[in-house]
């Protein structure tokens, strides 16, 4: 049941993780060159990785 509520706190926190996620990329883009392709991958998988951790904290807290 812990997942499945982690999960649900993750799936609202999609939405609020997008602007984060593309600051964090950008943090990036201006340390190396990333080509576009790799600006949307990196942008994706850190959106999913910052809600995983913090729909996670929502339910452990």
């Amino acid at each position: 049941m812990g997942i499945v509520m982690s999960l649900v706190f993750t799936s609202v926190l999609l939405v609020f993780m997008i602007y984060p996620a593309i600051k964090i990329v950008e943090f990036f883009e201006t340390k190396m060159s990333i080509s576009d392709r790799m600006y949307n991958i990196l942008t994706v998988v850190i959106t999913i990785v910052l809600a995983l951790i913090v729909g996670a904290g929502l339910y452990f807290i």
